[in-house]
């Protein structure tokens, strides 16, 4: 089957970061769907794993984490799904990746597709719908269905990947969402997401938040450094409030910021239930069911910001140059093999 894999963990500007591979068929186990990958979209991880070090690999490694496509197999233990169904998901950071042709997945970690999708529009969702997800109503503990209606949730970040579903999930749940953007392109993207106002982040929030009237945010959801946002966080976070951050550290946290105003903060992994095998892996499934609901009702819109190709290894190095470039709106989605 044909695969883009690397063997080596090289800058992306070299031609064999990347390469196109021919791999054996992989075999399903008991509770695996094996699917014919249509479409995948790149993620700030795929480009941290794939980032340089001195490490080799013996055997070709794939990388990818989001991807939609058909049903070509199914183990003996899977219920729910059957051959031809259309599926997305975001799969396990443990496991070969969905740059492949043929990939497979813990049948768990799946859902059909949004019905009103194609490939690629779906290929966008799955890894930051579910880290919007499990941040806004798992870490933070906001309601889906709008029991904290009117709460203003700050979101830094809005207009990448993982953002641009915290904003539409922040909607749907009723939040006030106030997220940050510092070009016109970008601030443009989170308006038509559905921001209620925008907040440039070159600048200091503080006195644009008072602007507005308000004195502090209710939640804060990080999707960018937390090390150079956690004292404005600290600063801005309302008594009581939770802040949740996505991107990992290079320095300890000053906890006792937090302190006076009993405000907490959790980290959210979207890997966590499947690099744990935890009791609840089903819930990403069911998570994914719920956003595909969503997307039906009109409710959610894809994130696709760029149809880049073909998945090949030329087209996957360029859509990690521009990830790598931190400027990217939304998502970049790749389609079909050519």
């Amino acid at each position: 089957m044909r695969a883009v894999a690397l063997r080596r963990y090289l800058p992306i500007e070299d031609p064999e970061s990347l390469l196109d591979v021919d791999l054996p068929v992989p075999t399903p186990g008991p509770s695996d769907l094996r699917v014919h990958v249509e479409a995948i979209s790149v993620n700030p991880v795929d480009t941290k794993v794939r980032a340089p070090k001195p490490n080799t690999e013996a055997e070709p490694r794939v990388l990818g984490w989001d991807a939609a496509g058909i049903v070509d197999a199914v183990g003996d233990a899977v219920s729910g799904f059957q051959r031809g169904d259309r599926v997305y998901y975001a799969g396990s950071i443990a496991r070969s990746g969905s740059n492949a042709e043929l990939h497979v997945v813990d049948h768990r970690l799946a859902a059909p597709m949004p019905r009103s999708f194609d490939f690629a529009d779906a290929a966008a969702l799955p890894l930051t719908a579910l880290t919007a997800w499990e941040g806004l109503f798992e870490r933070l503990a906001l309601d889906p269905e709008g029991r904290h209606r009117g709460r203003a949730l700050l979101v830094i970040g809005g207009a990448g990947g993982v953002g641009s579903m915290v904003i539409q999930l922040g909607k749907v749940a009723g939040l006030v969402v106030l997220a940050t953007a510092s070009r016109p392109e970008t601030r443009a993207w989170i308006r038509d997401l559905g921001a209620d106002a925008t907040l440039d982040h070159r600048d200091p929030l503080r006195p644009q938040l008072e602007a507005m009237g308000r004195k502090h945010a209710d939640d804060i959801f990080d999707t960018q450094s937390t090390d150079a946002w956690w004292e404005p966080m600290a600063d801005l976070i309302a008594p009581q409030g939770r802040i949740v951050g996505i991107v990992e550290t290079t320095k300890p946290l000053d906890l006792g910021l937090l302190k006076n105003k009993s405000a907490g903060f959790a980290w959210e992994f979207m890997f966590t239930r499947s690099l744990h095998a935890t009791p609840d892996m089903a819930a990403q499934g069911d998570i994914l069911r719920r956003v595909a609901a969503l997307v039906d009702a009109g409710k959610v819109r894809t994130t696709r910001r760029e149809l880049l190709g073909h998945i090949s290894a030329v087209n996957l190095r360029e859509a990690h140059r521009r990830v790598e470039s931190g400027k990217t709106i939304g998502k970049i989605v790749l389609a079909g093999w050519g």
